[in-house]
């Protein structure tokens, strides 16, 4: 039986300490729980040790467990979103984490106008440009932005990026690093309507590393909690 308390206890330390030894305040990093393919027993558990925000890649699964947990959190989508499930992503979560693309802020915008709800998102940065993972490459991150401030129902609040997996978590950190100065040169851009305040990056594997070059969301799913059940 996995102790998903003590786990989300032990990450919590980690951070903690990984951002101590960059210098960071460890409350500028808010855990994100990536609850794909986990039990709703284990998500509520993890709630119920504080985590504030889960994680989800897929809507339907999202508003299955949403109608088994009553505890309050925050919930990111985190997987690819298709614009023809933006309508359902808008009212289901609470944060988009992977927009990449104008035609999807564009239909993000639509439902929260129909919602008279501001869509808050992140945008994804495919760093290695791999074909196999969804993201906007880098040398068109500030197009992108610049779209995406004319629309009134988007907020943009920060980068998110899944860097290649690389055994050695060290041989991950430049990713990190350029994520962070990627988003530290737009925000001297001062691009209009835009606030670049989240980056989210790390995950179960190298989420220290992550902290240590300015990770503002980290997204563990296994050494939160424990094994996917399927």
């Amino acid at each position: 039986m996995t102790d998903v308390a003590a786990n989300y206890r032990k990450i919590i330390e980690r951070i903690g300490e990984a951002a101590m030894k960059a210098g960071r305040n460890p409350d500028e990093v808010k855990l994100l729980g990536a609850a794909k393919s986990q039990s709703v027993e284990r998500v509520s558990a993890a709630i119920a040790a504080g985590l504030q925000i889960v994680g989800e890649n897929y809507a339907q699964e999202a508003q299955l467990k949403k109608q088994d947990i009553s505890a309050g959190a925050e919930w990111h989508m985190i997987g690819h979103l298709q614009r023809n499930k933006a309508k359902a992503a808008v009212e289901l979560f609470d944060m988009i984490q992977t927009l990449d693309d104008v035609a999807l802020a564009r239909a993000l915008d639509k439902a929260g106008s129909i919602r008279n709800k501001r869509v808050r998102a992140l945008v994804e940065v495919n760093l290695a440009g791999e074909d196999s993972k969804s993201g906007v490459a880098e040398d068109q991150v500030e197009d992108l932005l610049r779209a995406a401030g004319q629309f009134a129902h988007v907020s943009i609040e920060g980068l998110m990026a899944v860097p290649p997996f690389c055994e050695n978590p060290e041989d991950v950190r430049p990713y990190f690093r350029r994520l962070r100065e990627l988003r530290d040169r737009l925000r001297d851009a001062r691009i209009a309507n835009i606030d670049l305040k989240e980056l989210s990056m790390g995950m179960t594997h190298d989420y220290p590393v992550a902290v240590g070059e300015g990770a503002t969301i980290v997204r563990i799913g296994t050494a939160l909690f424990g094994p996917r059940s399927r």
